[in-house]
């Protein structure tokens, strides 16, 4: 009787250490990053660790290649699916390359959605835009007119990579609604592929080979902070501006010497924390995440998915010399 209770005892404790191990790190969730070592993307992961410590027994690995490009993100996808995470949430370098290794991750039991950049549809569950698509698109042509004598004149956009799946949808918008901008002329479009050497390349070029150019807008943090740099040192504040969407923290110092007036961006920190909610959501079952659906999402509250499998965050806000002291201290 003594041997079998003490046979008992020690099942019970290492039945009970077990549980303590599994519930230290219960869900894995894997945030892949388009690359490592971009400012918004770091800001991103801030708001994923505020939501696995809140939520607890979440253990976010925040990863990504160290270059733009889609065959980085799958290596990182295979060796995520390697560790056997629970979720991926992925902000894509290209819509459809990713794909295979998705479903492949989703064969396995892992829950999958893109963030920020998404997927095409097959290869996730769901899409977390950080705003209105067409907002943004707006948002970006309201702020090259605002730069402009009388909102009239040429200007160019600085972009990512060609593949980049937000990017694009952005400057798709663009184009689109430059019929409500009669006095916007795009010049032409430009990719620096999210690398500050490049981006600052391409700026500089562009203004070679474009005189007439008054405003670059870039919708990306990357490449506006690189053209604001090509414009303060070849001595242009003044006559070319630069916006488009921007980390405050960053670009406190264009806004400053007078290289850009404003420029726009949505919290990331916020985005990072809402990608990560809705992680945990789908793993734990809470959700399907279909559409109709509305996920709760900490202190995001509830986020509703539309009926073409994407969710919006909040609107882009503007960033000017009124307010960038205070917000450059955040993100």
């Amino acid at each position: 009787m003594k041997l079998a209770k003490k046979l008992a005892i020690g099942v019970a404790f290492a039945v009970a250490m077990m549980a303590g191990t599994a519930s230290a790190a219960d869900i894995k969730i894997g945030l892949v990053v388009k690359s490592l070592g971009n400012g918004f993307f770091d800001a991103a992961n801030k708001g994923a660790q505020e939501a696995a410590k809140e939520l607890g027994g979440v253990e976010v690995i925040y990863t990504g290649p160290t270059t733009t490009t889609a065959e980085g993100q799958i290596e990182v996808i295979n060796s995520l699916i390697a560790q056997g995470v629970s979720a991926i949430a992925v902000s894509a370098n290209d819509p459809d390359a990713l794909v295979p290794a998705l479903k492949k991750a989703t064969q396995r039991g892992i829950k999958v959605i893109s963030w920020d950049s998404g997927v095409a549809p097959e290869g996730r569950i769901l899409q977390l835009n950080p705003s209105s698509n067409e907002l943004i698109g707006k948002m970006c042509l309201t702020l090259v007119k605002d730069h402009l004598d009388g909102g009239k004149g040429d200007f160019a956009i600085l972009s990512a990579t060609t593949t980049s799946t937000n990017q694009n949808i952005w400057i798709d918008q663009m184009k689109k609604q430059l019929k409500d901008f009669p006095g916007l002329n795009l010049v032409t479009t430009v990719y620096g592929d999210d690398l500050s050497d490049k981006s600052y390349r391409e700026a500089e070029g562009l203004l070679k080979a474009n005189p007439n150019i008054k405003v670059i807008v870039a919708p990306t943090t990357v490449g506006v902070l690189a053209a604001s740099k090509v414009v303060e040192d070849k001595g242009l504040v003044g006559k070319v501006y630069v916006t488009g969407l921007g980390l405050p923290s960053e670009m406190a110092g264009a806004i400053k010497s007078g290289a850009t007036k404003e420029f726009a961006i949505w919290n990331p920190i916020d985005l990072g924390y809402s990608a990560t909610q809705i992680a945990y959501r789908l793993v734990k079952g809470e959700t399907d995440g279909k559409p109709g659906s509305e996920i709760e999402a900490g202190r995001m509250g509830k986020i509703k998915v539309g009926d073409n499998g994407e969710a919006a965050m909040a609107d882009p806000f503007v960033y000017n010399a009124t307010n960038i002291d205070q917000f450059s201290k955040v993100f």
